[in-house]
């Protein structure tokens, strides 16, 4: 009987473990198969990364009909994006669309130059222009930029942190104009945490205007493609 038993709760317990594993074990297997079809898709290479944001752009790049998908090997999935393979006339590409946020747009561009032989990166869609000498497919490099993207919402007349260098008062924009004051309290704007080889290692430097270079209109400029 005790026998019987043990055997009975050595099964259980092999069967539990079979099924924690297999799963583990099949994405693995899924994995590795993925990344042997990307290595046969990169001796094609090298490609031009193209990536949009959201469905309207992606929808509106598909209705051009200028990408023709690969015939082998149309797209790959990989952690959770989808990147499709194929060329725009004579032009080998690689498209994907990365999804909303500067998180989302960081995250796929990485993963595009990791996995792919990618010469160079065009991020196009939907922007807004308040010069009317610009046109749609000019090629323009900010002086300057800044993410407004990190603040602190405070309580009203609270205190701002050492790390924000501008702050609003949502009070302010009361209607009428200063009929009382604003629960909503005020938005404190913080300095980015900027890492660079010119810097102390793992020393971060606060930033809020990025200067760019002419080199960077410079590089933009020469990555031409045949189309």
């Amino acid at each position: 009987m005790a026998a019987t038993l043990i055997r009975q709760c050595l099964l259980l317990v092999f069967i539990i473990v079979s099924s924690a594993i297999s799963p583990a074990f099949a994405v693995s297997l899924k994995r590795r198969k993925t990344l042997k079809i990307i290595k046969e898709i990169n001796r094609d290479g090298p490609y031009v990364g193209l990536i949009t944001v959201y469905s309207p752009e992606e929808n509106a790049f598909f209705a051009t009909k200028a990408f023709q998908h690969d015939p082998k090997h149309p797209f790959v999935d990989f952690a959770g994006r989808r990147f499709r393979i194929g060329k725009i006339y004579r032009e080998k590409v690689i498209y994907v669309r990365c999804g909303i946020g500067l998180i989302n747009a960081a995250a796929a561009t990485q993963q595009m130059v990791d996995l792919f032989d990618i010469i160079g990166v065009v991020h196009f869609g939907i922007a807004g222009n308040a010069n009317g000498s610009l046109n749609i497919g000019d090629v323009t490099i900010p002086k300057q930029f800044v993410n407004t993207g990190l603040w602190d919402w405070l309580r009203p007349n609270g205190t701002l942190y050492s790390s924000d260098f501008a702050h609003l008062d949502i009070g302010n924009y009361n209607v009428p104009k200063g009929d009382g004051v604003s629960l909503l309290g005020r938005i404190g704007y913080m300095t980015e945490q900027f890492y660079s080889q010119a810097g102390e290692p793992n020393t971060a430097q606060p930033l809020v205007w990025l200067n760019t270079t002419r080199h960077w209109l410079d590089v933009a400029a020469n990555l031409k493609v045949r189309i």
